[in-house]
């Protein structure tokens, strides 16, 4: 289901909503945002906010611009910019984002990678490779 918010065409905005009870199971592609309130088994990619309620939950791959999790996520996701872990999220997975908000109370179990793509450092080699400067 997608709503969208007419007030002006360079301002619009779509929402794609999964309520409580709804159970989906393979891989969703969506270029608006989504809210989840109910659950999703496989992959979710979002080009934009990815919103999961205190009873939404994923179980798989996710990868958005935005997220705010409230629920619970196990399995691998990838933020572009910011990640917000709300007070009763459960991520039980690997997660990589820029920017990456834990709040009180919100249990994460993984591992996490914070980089922003753009300014990935040059892979610095292993001090075994450095030659001495010719005297």
């Amino acid at each position: 289901m997608a709503i969208k918010n007419n007030l002006s065409d360079a301002s619009s905005t779509e929402l794609n909503f999964f309520g409580s009870g709804t159970r989906l199971e393979g891989t969703v592609h969506t270029e608006s945002s989504v809210r989840v309130d109910g659950t999703i088994k496989g992959k979710l990619i979002c080009k934009n906010t990815l919103t999961v309620g205190v009873n939404g939950e994923i179980d798989g791959e996710v990868e958005a611009k935005n997220a705010i999790i409230g629920g619970k996520i196990k399995g691998k996701i990838i933020v572009n910019e910011k990640l917000v872990l709300e007070s009763k999220a459960v991520l039980i997975g690997d997660l990589k984002a820029s920017k990456l908000i834990i709040d009180e109370g919100a249990i994460f179990d993984g591992t996490s990678l914070m980089r922003k793509t753009e300014s990935v450092p040059p892979a610095i080699k292993p001090e075994s490779q450095y030659k001495e400067p010719a005297k």
